[in-house]
C-alpha cells in the first residue's frame, strides 16, 4: 500500500513536470521515482521481516517459558491482524491450560480423599476379620464384630454408589426422568430413613406441606437430594432441637425449605459446603462430604437451585427452589 501511494505521488509530480515542459526535470523526476519506489520496497520488506521476527520470538518465548508474555504493539494491515488473532488464540489456550491444570489438582485431591474414605473402613474390616478367627472369641463379641463389618461394608457401598452418581452427573450421562409427583409424599419418603436417627438423638423431625403441592421432577433422585439435606440438618442438631420442612408454591417455582435450630455454620464455611469432600470444622466424624454436593448437582439438573444461610448457635436453613417448566428467574 505504501509503495502504491508513494509511486502515485511521484508519478503525479512527473506528469506535472511534463505538462510544464521541463524535459530535463522529467528525467530527474523519473530517476527519483524509480529510486523512491525501490527504497520504499526495501524499507517495507525490512519492516515486514522485523515484525515477523518479533512474532516468531513471541511464540518462542511462549513455548519455552510456558507463560503469557506481552505482545508488542500490533502493526497495521494484514500482518497486524495476524498478530492480533494469534495473541487471542494464545490467551485462549493459556486459559484452557490453566483450567486443565486446576482440574488435575482437583482430581488428585479427590482421589486422595476417596482413598482415605475407603481405606479407613477397610482397615476396620481387616482387624475385625482377624479377631473373628480367634477360637476363644465369645459368641457375643462375634456377633458384635460381624455387625460392625456389615456396617463398614455398607458404608463403602454407599460411598462408591454416591461417587458413581456424582461422576455420572458431572459427565451429564445420568438421565433424570420427569414425572408429576406429590411433594408431601416425596418429602415423607425422603425423611423416612432418618426417623429412628432423629428419635435416638432426641431431635424433632416434622414436615408441613400442603396436599395440593405437586412438582415435576425425577422422584428417585429428588428424594435422594432432599434426604441428604435432612440428614445434614439432623447430624448438626443437638438433643431437644428440631428439623422442620415446609414448602410453598407459586406460578414460577416450588420452594422447599429445610431448617434446623442446631449449631449453625460459620460464615467462612458457607461458600464451600456444596463442594465435594469439603470438611468444615463442625462436620461429624462419619460425614464423607459428598451428600450436599450431590444434592446440588441433582437440583441444578432439574431447573433448580439450592442455597443456604446460617448463624452459629442459631441454626441453618436450606432453600431448594425448583422452577416451573419454561420459567427461571
Amino acid at each position: 500500500m505504501e509503495i502504491i501511494i508513494q509511486g502515485t505521488m511521484i508519478g503525479a509530480s512527473v506528469i506535472i513536470c511534463i505538462l510544464a515542459g521541463e524535459q530535463g526535470t522529467v528525467c530527474a523526476a523519473l530517476g527519483i521515482c524509480v529510486s523512491g519506489v525501490f527504497m520504499t520496497s526495501i524499507v517495507s520488506r525490512w519492516r515486514r521481516e522485523r515484525q515477523i521476527a518479533e512474532l516468531t520470538m513471541y511464540l518462542t518465548r511462549l513455548q519455552d517459558e510456558l507463560s503469557l508474555p506481552e505482545l508488542s504493539k500490533c502493526a497495521g494491515g494484514q500482518l497486524g491482524i495476524l498478530e492480533s488473532e494469534i495473541y487471542k488464540l494464545v490467551v485462549l489456550f493459556s486459559e484452557q491450560r490453566s483450567i486443565a491444570d486446576r482440574e488435575k489438582v482437583q482430581l488428585a485431591e479427590m482421589l486422595s480423599d476417596i482413598s482415605h474414605q475407603i481405606k479407613t473402613p477397610l482397615a476396620s474390616i481387616t482387624i475385625m476379620t482377624d479377631l473373628l478367627k480367634s477360637p476363644g472369641l465369645s459368641e457375643e463379641k462375634r456377633e458384635e464384630f460381624t455387625d460392625k463389618i456389615d456396617s463398614q461394608v455398607n458404608r463403602i457401598t454407599w460411598l462408591i454408589r454416591n461417587l458413581l452418581t456424582l461422576s455420572q452427573l458431572d459427565a451429564d450421562v445420568l438421565r433424570l426422568k420427569k414425572e408429576e409427583v406429590s411433594l408431601r409424599e416425596l418429602v415423607k419418603k425422603a425423611c423416612q430413613p432418618f426417623e429412628i436417627l432423629s428419635e435416638l438423638k432426641g431431635v424433632e423431625l416434622s414436615g408441613h406441606i400442603g396436599e395440593e403441592i405437586r412438582i415435576t421432577c425425577d422422584k428417585r433422585w429428588t428424594t435422594e437430594a432432599i434426604s441428604n439435606v435432612v440428614k445434614n440438618c439432623i447430624e448438626h442438631t443437638k438433643a431437644g432441637g428440631k428439623v422442620e420442612i415446609i414448602a410453598n408454591q407459586n406460578n414460577f417455582a416450588t420452594n422447599i425449605i429445610i431448617r434446623d435450630n442446631g449449631e449453625g455454620i460459620e460464615k467462612k464455611h458457607l461458600p464451600h459446603i456444596f463442594e465435594r469432600f469439603y470438611k468444615e470444622g463442625n462436620r461429624s466424624e462419619d460425614s464423607v462430604g459428598i451428600g450436599l454436593a450431590m444434592s446440588k448437582q441433582i437440583i441444578m439438573r432439574q431447573n433448580g437451585v439450592i442455597s443456604v444461610k446460617s448463624e452459629v448457635d442459631e441454626g441453618t436453613e436450606f432453600c431448594i427452589k425448583i422452577y416451573s417448566e419454561n420459567n427461571k428467574e
